[in-house]
């Protein structure tokens, strides 16, 4: 019996390289330097699945998504999309290419034009694509959208300021489903919203991604959004990929020393789990992406750090089980319980800081990355 090839994945990004030119002169502008916000960057997405994709703010994530879909020009890299390299389509190939892949952006106010009512804003994409049959046409298209996204047919006369966060956030869903897209990349989009009113956007892009067989690209920094819709976690670490997992698998048994951090900030609601388990406190400040520390990236806050490869060798990411990616050198080690971290005192003290007592006290927890580090001071 002949073996049935796996299909291809939707979307496969290899060696994505997002730099932007850092200028100085007064007369005559001169390149100093580059920002490397996203730096070598390789993942993989199959059709009908979730990727979510992880990092603190200035990470990359975003700019990576930018990238996939030539909003932000790639420096370097492959972006195939269902076969078709999108870095090298330029022109009319391009547009009709985009068609296929649509964004949710993170600001549902500020991605929504305040001169146009629902109506313009969900009838010029047809109206540019040549698409919905008519006037008769679009406006039916445009009320099934309405529908699907939960909003009346009242809503066609507003403007932007006269809706809630979350109903701005559906009017930007609605719009990015106009042209019937296969991938949809969706950026923060329920950091701007109450809690409440992100499970309610949360189990919208569940529903439509049931209905419609949608492919998500979710970029967010809050943990526990990404383990409710993903179905495969990816954490970037200043401009690269540092992990990627199953993402039930990722929270239970995170490997990288960075997603093992990341997970340990998350609050659990038991107060006598909360009060016994492990911490893990980063120590120093976060590198600039114009300036990467050579080696592991991560070596600089590290309670894992060996100076025999950390400082000097760049870890690949690779496959320590099936569907677990991970770019650490040790990780293994890490495991299975052989290297032991060291205390923020002891990470900071080769950093040439110091962590402040009452940082190491009373940490903050929270289930974003930037409520992980502890207070340092300056030696």
């Amino acid at each position: 019996m002949t073996a049935v090839p796996a299909a291809e994945p939707l979307l496969r990004v290899r060696g994505l390289k997002v730099h932007f030119p850092i200028k100085r002169g007064i007369l005559i502008d001169r390149t100093v330097g580059h920002v490397r916000a996203v730096d070598g960057v390789d993942l993989s997405i199959d059709r009908g699945t979730t990727y979510g994709l992880v990092g603190e703010s200035g990470c990359g994530k975003s700019t990576l998504g930018r990238a996939v879909l030539r909003l932000t020009e790639p420096t370097e890299g492959e972006v195939v999309f269902d076969g078709t390299d999108v870095a090298g389509l330029k022109g009319e190939d391009l547009r009709h290419m985009r068609r296929r892949m649509q964004m949710v952006f993170q600001d549902p106010l500020g991605s929504l034009d305040p001169r146009q009512t629902v109506e313009s804003l969900l009838s010029e994409p047809l109206r540019a694509h040549g698409l919905g049959d008519g006037t008769a046409g679009i406006a039916a298209r445009i009320r099934e959208l309405l529908d699907a996204v939960g909003l009346p047919v009242a809503s066609l006369r507003r403007y932007p300021h006269e809706f809630s966060g979350g109903q701005r956030q559906r009017i930007g869903i609605a719009r990015a489903l106009t042209l019937e897209p296969d991938l949809l990349i969706a950026d923060e989009p329920v950091s701007a919203l109450d809690v409440s009113v992100q499970a309610q956007v949360i189990n919208l892009l569940e529903e439509l991604q049931d209905r419609l067989g949608l492919t998500y690209l979710v970029i967010a920094h809050d943990l526990a959004v990404v383990r409710h819709i993903s179905d495969v976690v990816g954490v970037m670490y200043l401009g690269s990929l540092v992990e990627q997992a199953p993402a039930d698998e990722l929270y239970e048994e995170p490997l990288h020393p960075y997603t093992r951090a990341l997970m340990s900030a998350v609050p659990v609601p038991d107060p006598v789990v909360e009060e016994r388990r492990e911490r893990i406190l980063l120590a120093g400040d976060l590198p600039s992406p114009a300036n990467p520390p050579s080696g592991c990236r991560f070596h600089t806050r590290c309670p894992w750090r060996q100076e025999t490869r950390c400082d000097t060798e760049v870890p690949v990411l690779r496959e320590l089980a099936p569907g677990r990616l991970v770019s650490c050198h040790w990780a293994e080690e890490i495991r299975d319980g052989v290297l032991r971290p060291k205390s923020p005192e002891e990470v900071a003290a080769t950093q040439g800081v110091s962590v402040a007592a009452t940082g190491a006290e009373n940490p903050e927890s929270d289930a974003l990355v930037q409520g992980i580090d502890a207070p340092i001071e300056r030696t």
